[in-house]
């Protein structure tokens, strides 16, 4: 049982026009490299790529659909790349965008040879149109379908000749997945080995699932972005043009965010805003972080050196993980997010509306950027926490009636922390008034509420 071929060329030589390909990765961490260049060479076309994202414009799946080869893409994230969006929003590009764990679950599904299955995410949302909802337990979920594909392209850190896969870090990603669920499953690996040479026990994904492995070369390990610094929290009264702009600034709406986290919690943090908050989680506390793309129990890092995950994605940055770390499958941290075993999700907003819905993804005609993790986070967790504006940069509130965008989730926010105050959403419906920012007056954040808004007493000024 011959499985080994020289290299990428000769490993994607018979993928035709017209082929459905899933590729493994996540950002640019753990994408097959070597075999998304082979498919540019060969020039096939017509093709349904099946990833949680397309890299960025000029690496990874970003480049496939520079040189038109794509005629469909079926992914969770738009994320940094600029050309994916274009095409998505000019109707040059066929695009199926999926909740990242509805994602994961379903290429888990067709793998296992599982049809259907039902997840609360996207339930209320655009993503529910046209499918079979069903209540279980006073809960309401929606009826999704397996994924499968004609090939499957992975990239492990070290595989043997039999076809046995090892992933090192977060780039197991979703690439064990995928493995599973493609006829034909090409391996790129960084290490190839002889059978035998690898412990059985440390196999993440057996040779069964794979066809053809080659040992790959010249890995560029790019990162999407790089934080070389970790931002200074301004205190102080701001001068020059920051002066001109009330209220916190990010850094302080992270840092008052942090004062929710307690002892003990397992923590998701979304994308911008919410990011920061681990950097002012005390160090004396124990929290433990969980992250989408495989990572539990890292941070958070109260030190000056910013800690870089896509350096550590790369192997470019080394971290000593803390006590009771693990590193998982994207289909296991979203098993872990859809089972409710995630104390408190932090998310970023455009809009919440006076019931607790919230829209964070989309702007039609405008912005797109892809739902990722955030329907699976919203439809499951026990609280939510959103930072954000209160209000637009042409001075419009943020915090409604209704949202005016596509939304995220139904009635799930449970406190937002914005430049301006600090809000509580009512269970019956409104913003509460818990806090007000230093120097912002309760007229202001009246003025900057669209939705129902309750004050109580003498609302206090926050503290730092």
């Amino acid at each position: 049982m011959k499985k080994t071929v020289e290299n990428a060329r000769a490993a994607v030589a018979d993928i035709h026009s017209g082929a459905t390909l899933m590729l493994g990765g996540f950002g640019l961490c753990g994408i097959p490299e070597n075999s998304i260049a082979a498919l540019i060479e060969s020039g096939v076309n017509n093709l349904t790529c099946i990833s949680n994202n397309a890299g960025v414009d000029e690496f990874g799946i970003g480049l496939m659909l520079k040189t038109r080869q794509v005629k469909k893409m079926i992914s969770s994230y738009v994320g940094e790349n600029a050309e994916f969006e274009r095409q998505l929003l000019s109707g040059e590009l066929e695009v199926e965008l999926i909740p990242q764990g509805t994602l994961a679950e379903r290429v888990r599904a067709g793998g296992a040879g599982i049809p259907a299955f039902f997840t609360p995410a996207g339930v209320g949302t655009e993503v529910a149109e046209g499918k079979e909802i069903r209540e279980f337990n006073g809960k309401k979920y929606l009826l999704e379908s397996w994924l499968k594909a004609d090939f499957s392209i992975v990239k492990a850190w070290k595989g043997d000749t039999a076809g046995n896969l090892i992933f090192r870090g977060t780039a197991r990603n979703f690439n064990p997945m995928m493995a599973a669920a493609g006829k034909i499953t090409i391996a790129e690996v960084e290490h190839l080995v002889e059978e035998g040479e690898l412990d059985p026990n440390d196999i993440h994904v057996p040779g069964i699932y794979v066809q053809r492995i080659f040992q790959g070369k010249n890995y560029e390990k790019r990162i999407e972005q790089r934080t070389i610094s970790r931002p200074k929290s301004e205190t102080a009264p701001a001068t020059g043009a920051a002066a001109a702009v009330k209220g916190l600034d990010k850094n302080q709406i992270a840092m008052r965010i942090a004062k929710e986290v307690k002892d003990g919690y397992y923590v998701n943090l979304g994308i911008g805003i919410p990011t920061l908050v681990a950097n002012y989680i005390p160090e004396t506390m124990d929290v433990v972080l969980q992250s989408e793309n495989g990572l539990l129990g890292i941070g958070p890092f109260p030190t000056e050196d910013k800690v870089d995950a896509d350096l550590i994605n790369a192997g470019k940055q080394t971290i000593t993980m803390i006590p009771g770390s693990a590193i998982f499958s994207s289909a296991e941290s979203f098993a872990m997010i859809r089972g409710e075993h995630v104390d408190l999700t932090i998310l970023g907003a455009m809009e919440v509306s006076e019931n607790g819905d919230i829209a964070n993804w989309k702007i039609p005609g405008k912005m797109v950027k892809g739902m990722g993790g955030a329907m699976d986070l919203v439809a499951s967790a026990k609280n939510i926490i959103v930072a954000m504006q209160h209000v637009s940069k042409d001075g419009k509130s943020k915090l409604l009636k209704e949202c005016t965008l596509p939304i995220t989730g139904l009635q799930c926010v449970k406190k937002i922390v914005t430049e301006l105050a600090v809000l509580e959403v009512l269970p019956e419906g409104g913003f509460r008034l818990l806090e007000r920012a230093p120097g912002i007056s309760v007229e202001e954040i009246k003025a900057a509420t669209e939705g129902k808004l309750l004050i109580e007493g003498e609302i206090p000024e926050m503290k730092f």
